[in-house]
């Protein structure tokens, strides 16, 4: 049966959930140990990887019908977890591909793309996952798919399939032997406004990523 029909009355809620939890909590032990920068030669494919597995979760979330909470408000969560540190380590690990550019929403026209980081997409994802998953530890299963399809819709959604694409072209650009464009004056605290991005300073070459990554080009 497809992922669009999952809703149907003879399929078991409980194993719809428990399948989508287990890949979320799979992503969030995956991206915190790649954090840990101990195998850092593995970092960009690795996170390719889970980034790809999870957005699979999104789609089942986004092709089933409305989950409804069980209570009209949501139980308080209490404080998030602090992420600065996943972060910066994830930018430090990241350097120099961390920075992209990106167009918010394709359905919008005229809009100039928009500079972002890597580290702070999958930080921004983790935060909202690990929510529903403290609701999903508590026993509030209902409530923990609520929160996980909402937050994929109005916003882990579109920024982990962000992220993807800028994975897959730095994986793609060294594969294929291709030097990235220039990468260095962009910079997220820049004010784009209208104006066409401007990349200034060096080119990275494809080879020197690869080195420095772990993505070995096509020979």
């Amino acid at each position: 049966m497809s992922d669009a029909t999952l809703h149907a009355t003879h399929q078991n809620p409980d194993d719809f959930a428990v399948q989508i939890a287990d890949q979320i909590e799979s992503f969030l032990v995956a991206v915190t140990e790649v954090a840990k920068g101990d195998e850092p030669d593995s970092a960009v494919p690795f996170l390719l990887l889970e980034v790809s597995q999870l957005l699979l979760a999104g789609g089942r979330l986004g092709a089933h019908e409305d989950i409804v909470p069980e209570e009209r408000y949501e139980p308080d969560m209490g404080p998030e977890a602090d992420v600065d540190e996943l972060r910066e380590n994830l930018a430090r690990m990241l350097d120099p591909v961390d920075v992209y550019s990106e167009v918010f929403d394709p359905y919008e026209p005229r809009k100039a793309p928009v500079p972002a980081r890597i580290s702070d997409d999958l930080t921004d994802v983790i935060t909202d996952l690990r929510h529903g998953m403290a609701h999903y530890k508590a026993g509030r299963t209902t409530e923990a798919l609520w929160w996980w399809q909402f937050s994929y819709f109005s916003n882990w959604g579109t920024t982990a399939s962000a992220t993807l694409r800028a994975l897959q072209s730095v994986v793609a650009h060294v594969r294929l032997n291709q030097p990235l464009a220039e990468l260095d004056g962009l910079d997220t605290d820049q004010g784009m406004g209208d104006d066409t991005l401007e990349f200034e300073a060096g080119q990275v070459m494809a080879e020197e990523l690869g080195e420095s990554l772990g993505v070995r080009p096509v020979t």
